[in-house]
């Protein structure tokens, strides 16, 4: 909805205006895309159909140079301060409904069915088919639709979403990069209620099936002494006969580093020049290039058999 209380007229005014030094949040991303992973841009995405070209570059350059002051996260609501051209600082809110307790039981009852949910959210990605399990519960784990969000902002820009809005909501698109349980949050869920929740859920499963009788320990009277069975001793048995091993590459790529973070300390030292790798660059090179070894060693190994 269009904001009220402003004319064009005014409007023009206050677009050629300059807006004021800040020294607020920076983004990351200093160009190009604003979003590494799929779900915040899928986020970012659906500010980008709502608002004009022009205020979206404006948005941008304001996250960029650091005029938003503050940016908080709470059930179904970010609100944040941001420096334009007036002496006070504007309110921003960013509304998205939160899920009720029965929608929430259902999109939970959901990812427990798929135990890669737990093991990757845990790691801080977020599952590429979880809105399945949302859809399955028969809600939206992100907006859909204009309705879906509502947007305050106290400048008086007549849009809405203005540049101010636009420039917290790209803000939020790398929050959520860092941390996919803010996305939860904003639904209502916490990453403790939620990660408890599955973790309830997986262990009430159903136990795994029993081992084939084949594999059962049999009593030691009925088995042959071991001076009769030295001659076979180290021979794959029966069951084993088709047993295989597939290396593959792990479901979350460099899943302990993003679960630990950045150390504490880069052993680069504070003195490191900023063109040269962080620690977090160069064992994430060094992960990337033991996966691709190890991958190469088994395919090799795979053609030799199959020769």
């Amino acid at each position: 909805m269009p904001k009220r209380g402003s004319d064009y007229e005014s409007w023009d005014r206050y677009e050629a205006s300059q807006p004021r030094t800040a020294n607020g949040i920076k983004a990351k991303n200093q160009r190009g895309v604003f979003a590494s992973s799929w779900w915040a841009t899928r986020w970012i995405a659906a500010l980008e159909r709502l608002v004009d070209s022009g205020r979206l570059s404006r948005g941008r350059s304001y996250a960029r140079s650091g005029r938003v002051l503050n940016l908080d996260i709470s059930a179904g609501r970010a609100t944040a301060r941001v420096q334009g051209s007036r002496a006070t600082p504007y309110k921003i809110s960013i509304l998205l409904a939160p899920l009720a307790d029965a929608e929430w039981t259902r999109a939970i009852d959901a990812m427990a069915e798929q135990a890669i949910f737990a093991a990757k959210l845990l790691n801080g990605v977020m599952p590429e088919n979880i809105e399945d399990a949302f859809a399955q519960a028969q809600v939206s784990l992100f907006p859909v639709s204009g309705d879906d969000l509502v947007t305050i902002c106290s400048c008086p820009d007549p849009a809405n979403p203005c540049k101010h809005i636009a420039a917290v909501y790209y803000l939020l698109g790398e929050r959520f990069d860092q941390d996919p349980f803010l996305l939860f949050q904003l639904r209502g869920r916490d990453k403790q209620q939620v990660i408890e929740a599955l973790r309830a859920r997986r262990s009430t499963a159903p136990a795994v099936a029993e081992a084939p009788a084949s594999y059962a320990a049999e009593p030691e009277a009925d088995g042959l002494p071991l001076v009769e069975e030295l001659d076979s001793f180290w021979s794959i048995g029966v069951e084993l006969a088709a047993f295989r091993v597939k290396i593959t590459a792990p479901a979350v790529a460099l899943a302990l580093l993003k679960r630990l973070g950045p150390p504490p300390v880069d052993p680069s030292g504070p003195r490191a020049a900023a063109s040269q790798p962080s620690a977090m660059e160069r064992l994430s090179a060094t992960y990337t290039a033991v996966t691709a070894a190890a991958l190469g060693m088994a395919y090799d190994a795979e053609g030799d058999a199959a020769g």
